[in-house]
């Protein structure tokens, strides 16, 4: 009889787990904890990921300029002018008066503003 007795091992309550690459599922090498197997497969996860969280964006409305949908009124003739800037006749720029348009009942050109007070 010897003189000590042989303790059987302990089996790791981990045995039945292996740790595998989170990219490639390779089993990772002994060491210390890790994710994955190698720097490319960190890089090409984090490449994956990186691209499939940014969602495409969103679309734009058509464009309009802030000119389209201003009155303007010419400094020389004082004539008013819906979406232009320049006087054709006198060929100077004209002064924005407000936000606006044709009038849809005398097709006169009118501000907002003026046409709320009409009411």
């Amino acid at each position: 009889m010897p003189d000590t007795l042989a303790v059987p091992p302990v089996p790791s309550r981990y045995a039945s787990v292996t740790a595998t690459c989170r990219h490639c599922g390779t089993a990772l090498p002994a060491g210390p904890p890790r994710q994955y197997c190698s720097p490319p497969c960190r890089q090409a996860a984090y490449r994956r990921r990186a691209s499939a969280a940014r969602p495409a964006p969103p679309q734009l409305p058509p464009g309009r300029s802030r000119a389209s949908t201003g009155v303007y009124q010419c400094t020389g003739c004082g004539q008013r002018l819906a979406g232009e800037r320049r006087c054709p006749d006198c060929n100077l720029f004209a002064q924005r008066i407000g936000d606006g348009g044709h009038c849809p009942g005398c097709e006169e050109i009118l501000t907002i503003t003026e046409l709320m007070n009409i009411s």
